[in-house]
């Protein structure tokens, strides 16, 4: 009868996959999942989940969802009003009267870490024929740890919020079967609970201490995926590193792998927390095993005092820094917009500060007032005003006005279209450096204000598009020459997308040099190979789409320098998982 239970997980993305409602599936054997997405239209997902025909329907809630999830329960009874529902997750562990008494059909709520609580559940579930009324004179007498339920009198009854306190207890949440279907997704996994740290807008503060399971077992369930030949790995320990006997055995783990693996590894860590031993085992990975997350989130110290949380600037910076020149993992770094105290010009700082490391990505978040985290005793002291629905962001603080806010999201468009694409990369650099004096905040900044006078913040935007726009604001805005921007936004376009993206507003010398790059292609093979030791010419279809030759009237390769006037034949590569460029001779006019 277990197969009468379902349990629903409404992901962000396709890409995504559930890792709470497969615990349950294990928790609970026999029981069956399903995965959808918050872009599912609203009537389609009460069709699929109609097509289930539940007994029982868990629901998964959290922040990305529980909107969704919201108006989704209100069409429950209708389509299914014999259905037992279970919620559960941060959105609904926290404020849980309240939710049952605006969700009525909602009969359970799983508050916590709910693995063994659920088990439980549908155990008295099952017993008693899924018969509500029942079930609930039974929790009457002798409530389950980590359940809320309706008691019979009609009154709510919260009960306790629970953890495990040994994750050995936790089943492993993949199966072998499922494994073909979901390997090209991001697959959720985690080694540990909660965190060392006690950060006011995380909700780890809510818990204390750090569990962590069995490393024979992590290595055992990491065999598991290599085996699998999963794309990414995306571990939710909230701070890696925090155990050093328990990281360190992992990353050697995954140094061991055999050079086939494709498996990428995806960490959240404290970077100023490394030492010498596990920065020389980084040094040593393969290029694309393992990429890291830093959350620095501002570098005010004041600002960091207010939220609890404490950075050694100096080692993340020399730590970043050293890490980048391995030139073998992604590192991705978080500032948060909003925190106490941290106006215009704070930020200015810290974005500078950060930005000067040039990581691979840096995502500008906007502070959230999550359910049960320590932010909310600071709503008061500094005057925060924030959404009071899903994702609870900020709109106001007390350095802070909404129409600073609203200009941020523009700004952190702006800025992912282009610096966290990996768009432009090499314009801005030059931009920075030569016109903004290298303070790249006000390059932004300036970039931003321009594009919200042009009205682009309302509207989307084609790829090929956004060269032309950086183009006309630096033309606009500094007083360059028009044939310097072509070069650099030509070199630009090359590096990013796989150099797919040929905007026609930039002027292309491929016909006009085209005979003399037919000759370098079809001419002495040893001419090539030069470049290329492998190059066999297949046919003209074969080179152009792995490689492009473009004539700059610049030496490019000195773009992070003072350019000089200097023709120059660069010769693109798109072969490796990295587009690879490099100075040819191809015997054009000087």
């Amino acid at each position: 009868m277990t197969e009468d239970i379902l349990w629903l997980g409404i992901n962000a993305k396709y890409s995504h996959t559930s890792l709470a409602i497969r615990y349950l599936r294990e928790a609970v054997p026999g029981s069956r999942i399903l995965e959808l997405t918050i872009n599912h239209q609203l009537l389609a997902m009460l069709g699929e989940i109609y097509e289930q025909q539940p007994k029982v329907l868990g629901i998964s809630c959290y922040i990305w969802n529980i909107e969704v999830v919201k108006r989704l329960l209100r069409l429950l009874p209708a389509a299914l009003p014999d259905t037992v529902i279970i919620c559960g997750g941060p959105e609904v562990s926290y404020g849980t009267k309240e939710f049952m008494r605006e969700f009525p059909m909602v009969d359970y709520v799983l508050r916590g870490e709910g693995e063994a609580a659920i088990r439980a559940l549908t155990s008295q579930l099952l017993t008693c024929q899924f018969d509500r009324s029942k079930v609930n004179a039974a929790l009457d007498q002798s409530e389950i740890r980590g359940i809320a339920w309706r008691s019979q009198d009609g009154t709510i009854q919260e009960g306790h919020d629970v953890t495990v306190a040994d994750l050995a207890d936790v089943p492993f949440a993949y199966r072998e079967e499922e494994m073909a279907d979901i390997r090209e997704r991001i697959l959720y996994y985690e080694t540990s609970r909660g965190c060392p740290f006690s950060c006011a807008y995380c909700l780890s503060c809510a818990t204390a201490g750090v569990r962590y399971l069995p490393l024979t077992r992590v290595f055992s369930e990491l065999d598991f995926f290599v085996r699998h030949d999963v794309r990414q790995v995306k571990f939710v320990d909230r701070t890696f590193n925090a155990k050093k006997k328990h990281f360190l055995p992992i990353l050697k783990y995954l140094l061991a792998l055999p050079d086939s693996c494709r498996t990428n590894f995806h960490f959240e860590v404290a970077i100023d927390y490394l030492d010498e031993e596990v920065l020389t085992v980084l040094s040593q990975l393969p290029k694309g095993r393992v990429q890291l997350e830093i959350g620095i989130q501002s570098t005010n110290e004041q600002t960091l005092k207010a939220v609890s949380r404490v950075n050694h600037w100096e080692d993340i910076q020399a730590h970043i820094e050293r890490i980048m020149r391995f030139h073998n993992m992604h590192l991705h770094v978080d500032l948060i917009i909003g925190l106490p105290g941290e106006g215009m010009a704070s930020f200015h700082r810290s974005f500078n500060d950060v930005y000067a490391l040039q990581t691979d990505m840096l995502q500008l978040g906007f502070l959230k007032f999550l359910k049960g985290a320590a932010m909310m005793n600071l709503v008061t002291p500094y005057g925060y005003q924030y959404m009071p629905m899903a994702p609870y962001e900020v709109l106001v603080t007390d350095a802070l006005s909404y129409g600073e806010i609203r200009w941020f999201h523009s700004f952190e468009m702006v800025f992912e279209l282009y610096y966290n694409a990996g768009r432009c990369r090499k314009t801005a650099g030059y931009l920075i450096r030569e016109a903004e004096q290298g303070d790249a905040f006000a390059f932004w900044q300036r970039f931003t204000d321009w594009w919200e006078e042009k009205g682009f913040h309302k509207i989307g935007h084609s790829t090929k598009n956004l060269y032309g726009y950086l183009r006309d604001f630096a033309l606009a805005a500094y007083d360059l020459p028009a044939e310097l921007l072509d070069n650099l936004l030509r070199y630009d376009a090359l590096l990013a997308d796989g150099g797919k993206i040929r905007p026609e507003n930039l002027n292309w010398n491929r016909q006009a040099y085209q005979d003399i790059t037919a000759d370098f292609w079809k001419g002495a093979p040893s001419r090539v190979r030069e470049y290329l030791p492998d190059y066999e010419f297949t046919n003209w279809r074969d080179v152009n789409k792995k490689y492009h030759i473009e004539v700059f009237d610049y030496n490019m390769i000195l773009t992070g320098q003072n350019l000089t006037r200097q023709q120059t034949a660069l010769l693109f590569d798109y072969t490796a998982d990295e587009p690879v460029r490099q100075v040819i001779e191809l015997g054009v006019d000087k």
